[in-house]
């Protein structure tokens, strides 16, 4: 039964902010490409027991290819998002429940969160077109961050300070659930039992290889931008200290992700870069099309086979509705859930199918997050956490987060590839977050309650709302 707390929260007010974000170069997301993206940033006001306040901000790309495929036009998707947004806003202000974050997080998803996503599909009369639950995740989670960010700003501790039984009422088992036959308890834990008490300052950076992304002189179109940030892939490589590469695959054309494969590989061998992972945008349905691949490059190119790390989900996200036996591709490499992960239910049965790992995000809430990470690690799972391409805020929580669950190698970060120049103002006060040297990423700038942004130090001009209630 819950407890209450002297420090427990309730909102009472939120405002929102879309902030609109250009690419420098495409984005190749699965079928379709990115060159655009809008942030919601939000911002949620808290009270405690005693009647003391404080306000929080949390930031996600909506990043329309990646959370709603499908064939309605992007400009229908991207409205629908950004007024399921301005509804969260509402919904977030009034929102009637108490408690650390974890538990209001979770309730707000569990309690309300459906029943907006059925409201706004109401107005589609083609279910097979609704909004999906991956994109009402994310149009939540800067609401989500912001409480989080909130209640660190109220009770003046880092928010990962904040996720013990000091704060929290609730222990994990009102929370999760062990794995049928597991010797798995979450009884008396909290999730500051599956997090660093001493997390690493410098992570590994990731940089994703899209697409579209020329890797030698031969693949230049001419029409690549002259703006003083490198172009080609080895050019990249040598300006970072790159050690890590995510490969960006096709999913639907065999030849085609080999060559790309073992082009990117072969580019890597040279210049000494350590890791490699492939990403098939959940476009394969048979695993013998991973299989194969993974094969052929381990007989004809052992070299760049030795250096995949893992690999990220090649099959479609609704696991539910595609329950594929993976075993086979996780015999092979470490194979772990990205689109799939919505929640600890979902990694449950995904383990049940073979997954191995889980890419964490925090675009889809900062709770949903950490409560998947104390799932996954207590039965044995690998962790590694995901780009949105975060820009500006947003590349704050996520790269604490990898700081803190400990993952299989650094961090994936992408934005100073697409638009590196959205998060000037934010690279002034932390230049490591928003450069990768010597192939990682340093958020040893970052300090202070809540998440640390050190937003008063940050001369950035906010767009008028989009929407307000009770501010």
């Amino acid at each position: 039964m819950k407890t209450t707390k002297l420090t427990d929260v309730r909102s009472f007010g939120a405002s929102l902010h879309f902030l609109p974000v250009q690419t420098r170069v495409p984005l190749k997301f699965g079928p379709e490409t990115l060159t655009h993206v809008t942030c919601a940033r939000a911002c949620v006001k808290v009270r405690d027991t005693a009647g003391r306040t404080a306000e929080g901000w949390g930031e996600t790309p909506l990043s329309v290819q990646w959370v709603w495929p499908g064939s309605l036009t992007y400009e229908r998707r991207h409205e629908t998002l950004k007024r399921f947004c301005v509804m969260l806003t509402r919904a977030w202000a009034k929102f009637d429940v108490s408690g650390h974050p974890i538990e209001v997080g979770h309730a707000f998803q569990q309690d309300v969160l459906p029943g907006l996503l059925a409201e706004i599909n109401r107005e589609c009369p083609n279910p097979s077109e609704y909004m999906p639950w991956l994109a009402a995740l994310v149009c939540c989670s800067p609401f989500d961050i912001a409480l989080h960010d909130a209640f660190g700003k109220l009770v003046d501790r880092p928010v990962y300070e904040t996720y013990g039984g000091e704060f929290m009422s609730r222990t994990l088992d009102d929370f999760l659930q062990p794995a049928e036959g597991a010797k798995v308890s979450f009884a008396g834990q909290y999730p500051c039992d599956y997090l660093s008490s001493d997390p690493p300052r410098r992570l590994l950076a990731w940089h994703l290889v899209g697409g579209l992304d020329p890797l030698d002189a031969s693949e230049l179109t001419g029409s690549e931008p002259e703006d003083g940030y490198p172009v080609l892939l080895p050019d990249w490589i040598r300006r970072d200290g790159l050690k890590c590469l995510k490969v960006k695959l096709r999913g639907n054309n065999q030849a085609w992700d080999y060559q790309r494969l073992v082009k990117v590989g072969r580019i890597a061998v040279e210049h000494r870069v350590d890791w490699l992972t492939t990403d098939f945008n959940c476009t394969v349905t048979d695993p013998n099309y991973v299989n194969e691949i993974l094969d052929r490059l381990m007989l004809d190119e052992p070299r760049i086979y030795g250096m995949i790390l893992y690999v990220e989900q090649p099959f479609p996200y609704d696991l539910e509705a595609n329950q594929i036996d993976v075993h086979s591709v996780s015999a092979r490499k470490p194979l772990f859930m990205d689109e799939s992960a919505h929640d600890w239910h979902l990694i449950r049965l995904g383990r049940r199918l073979g997954w191995t790992g889980v890419a964490l995000k925090t675009c889809k809430t900062q709770s949903g997050a950490l409560l998947g990470a104390c799932w996954a690690k207590a039965h044995g799972m690998t962790l590694m956490v995901q780009d949105l391409t975060n820009p500006m805020l947003a590349q704050i929580p996520h790269v604490l987060l990898a700081a803190h669950v400990g993952t299989i190698a650094g961090v994936e970060t992408n934005a100073m590839q697409f638009y590196p120049e959205a998060s000037a103002p934010e690279a002034t006060v932390h230049p490591g977050l928003y450069t990768r040297r010597e192939g990682c990423v340093d958020w040893s700038t970052v300090r202070g309650s809540g998440f640390g942004y050190r937003l008063e130090e940050i001369h950035r001009d906010l767009p008028a709302p989009a929407a307000t209630c009770g501010m």
